[in-house]
């Protein structure tokens, strides 16, 4: 069993700190903006290296805000008591389904001003949002937030000021979000129906995280309703809306795959 004793603050210089959160956060938002501009150029896409930039600002926006919008409104008997909190950013706090909302509605507004699909940016986007997300979850760990509840498996960790020890959910959902990246790296070399990566980015994380959260305190996540965290109340509409999708695209794919395989015969025959 391990004992968390990790600082969240890396250095102090004055009155200024510097947290993992904050830095592992920066680093993803760093590899995001390098495994899109790749995956980009190897599908051709016409954007130009001040095209990346725009992508990358506008992303970083409305992932921030976005996220921290959605934390505040899941926390705000906390923040109506403590205003001044709602701004600080670097004590961690960002709900991944807000910037995902909001990291949805950059890409379509940048899509469409360069008049591109929707699913040419969404596609690949997902991708590196799913290994950010794993990043982020190891700087939750760090910073001793979102515990699990009582566990006596050998993992279990001691988080400070809490009793007994807990299931670390945090490593658990880094590893989820670490195999959603790699399905979706696979996904993204096959030949598939555009929007296939993006809606198996949606369902797989909507599924596995509505699991997960049984697993998280409910005193570390309070309840929404019906005894749901918030995470799974918005997990339910993600893996409903997913799995419909990733139906419908494979479903019209397969047939269309089966028409070709009739029209070639026909040919063959001929």
């Amino acid at each position: 069993m391990f004992y968390h004793n990790i600082s969240p603050v890396l250095a102090e210089i004055g009155p200024f700190s510097i947290r993992y959160y904050g830095l592992i956060f920066a680093l993803g938002l760093l590899v995001s903006f390098l495994i899109i501009r790749h995956l980009a150029k190897k599908r051709q896409l016409p954007l130009s290296s001040r095209d990346f930039d725009e992508l990358l600002i506008l992303g970083t926006v409305a992932v921030v805000v976005g996220a921290r919008l959605g934390h505040i409104i899941s926390s705000w008997g906390y923040y109506s008591d403590n205003p001044a909190q709602i701004i600080a950013v670097w004590n961690g706090g960002m709900a991944f389904h807000g910037g995902f909302i909001g990291l949805v509605i950059a890409g379509y507004l940048f899509a469409k001003r360069k008049r591109l699909a929707f699913y040419d940016i969404a596609d690949i986007a997902v991708i590196p949002v799913a290994l950010a997300l794993a990043f982020g979850r190891i700087a939750n760990f760090i910073n001793g937030e979102f515990y699990g509840t009582p566990t006596g498996l050998p993992w279990g960790v001691k988080f400070q000021g809490v009793e007994g020890f807990r299931h670390p959910v945090q490593i658990y959902e880094a590893i989820k979000t670490f195999f959603i990246f790699v399905v979706l790296w696979q996904l993204q070399k096959k030949k598939l129906p555009k929007g296939t990566v993006f809606w198996t980015f949606v369902f797989l994380y909507g599924s596995i995280r509505f699991v997960l959260e049984f697993l998280k305190d409910e005193v570390a996540v309070p309840d929404y309703a019906f005894g749901l965290t918030w995470g799974q109340f918005w997990s339910i509409p993600m893996l409903i809306v997913g799995g419909y999708m990733l139906w419908k695209l494979l479903k019209s794919f397969s047939k269309g795959e089966g028409l070709k395989a009739s029209l070639a015969k026909a040919g063959m025959s001929k």
